[in-house]
């Protein structure tokens, strides 16, 4: 915990005497989770593999192994699944933004990548399946806007949509290219919040997308330098054995990207929904309470930080 300086940066701490996300359940649509990793134990709920399958679909339970029963560098889900809701206050590894809600593992990317048809197909599995929220720490190459603009792919915003429709809040990453436009699907669905990156001096990092969209549905959140050091990237869990040699843990690693400030934000909306609020609320909390670096405006959008970088204390009294 002593290293998860982004968990200080969105004022978690705080939140927590109010709402630990108690009854909320976070889909996870990304590479599948670790299902036995200890500092997952009890925070997961039943998922879905929708990659590999031979015939019927599912085709597994969001096991980041998937039905080949090989990790495919498919460490990602778990790192993310860790930020969103890994135990706290149990002596180990690292605590997540909500701890008191639980993670769906929804399996839709091998090795980082996967097909909109099976992201669609992982959203809507999770609507019908009781999430409140979908974490989608993925997004398209930069200009594959223009396949949802025209309409030419239609299956993931259409998806997004329904699981709006069911009370479900959909986050995205905004990307990790520098450019000057969320990543799709955060860019062209009304339906998502696109979600920036920023360092531990709450600096826009890097190679984060400026969170830039035609509805200006747009926050920031702790997601690393993405530099040289550990502790400058954001802490969690990877599947036992796979951490890095250069962070010397076997079951945590330091990663950076907009994939892991992602999460903190679908952390932040369980301890929302754990409260009891409809998906409008939380949004609209969300939106309102993220506040502006240096200057500490709240409820105003800027192109660097969208709404801001978002504020747990603040939003469960909102």
């Amino acid at each position: 915990r002593s290293k998860q300086w982004g968990l200080d940066q969105i004022h978690v701490e705080q939140a927590w005497a109010t709402s630990t996300g108690q009854g909320a359940v976070v889909a996870v649509v990304d590479t599948g989770v670790d299902l036995n990793h200890p500092d997952l134990a009890g925070q997961l709920v039943t998922g879905a593999t929708f990659t590999g399958c031979k015939a019927a679909r599912p085709c597994g339970k969001g096991d980041f192994r998937g039905p080949d029963g090989k990790n495919n560098g498919d460490e990602h889900g778990t790192h993310v699944a860790g930020i969103v809701a890994a135990a706290a206050n149990n002596g180990v590894g690292v605590a997540g933004v909500a701890p008191g809600a639980k993670v769906m593992p929804v399996k839709v990317l091998e090795n980082g990548s996967g097909t909109y048809g099976d992201i669609a197909d992982g959203v809507r599995w999770a609507a019908d399946h009781g999430a409140d929220v979908v974490n989608l720490s993925l997004g398209g190459l930069p200009g594959t806007q223009v396949l949802a603009i025209t309409g030419i792919e239609s299956k993931l915003t259409n998806a997004l949509a329904y699981a709006r429709s069911k009370g479900v809040l959909a986050v995205a990453a905004a990307g990790n290219s520098a450019t000057p436009l969320c990543s799709d699907p955060a860019f062209t669905s009304k339906n998502v919040l696109c979600v920036a990156a920023t360092d531990r001096n709450e600096l826009k990092s890097w190679y984060s997308e400026l969170p830039v969209k035609p509805d200006l549905k747009a926050v920031a959140a702790p997601g690393g330098a993405g530099l040289v050091s550990c502790d400058d990237d954001i802490w969690s869990t990877v599947p036992s054995g796979t951490g890095s040699a250069g962070c010397r843990q076997a079951n945590y690693d330091a990663y950076a990207g907009t994939s892991m400030a992602t999460p903190h934000v679908a952390g932040v909306a369980a301890l929302l929904f754990g409260q009891g609020r409809s998906v409008n609320s939380v949004e609209t909390a969300l939106l309102k309470t993220s506040r502006q670096p240096v200057t500490g405006l709240r409820g105003v959008y800027t192109p660097a930080y969208g709404y801001g970088i978002v504020d747990a204390a603040a939003a469960v009294r909102y």
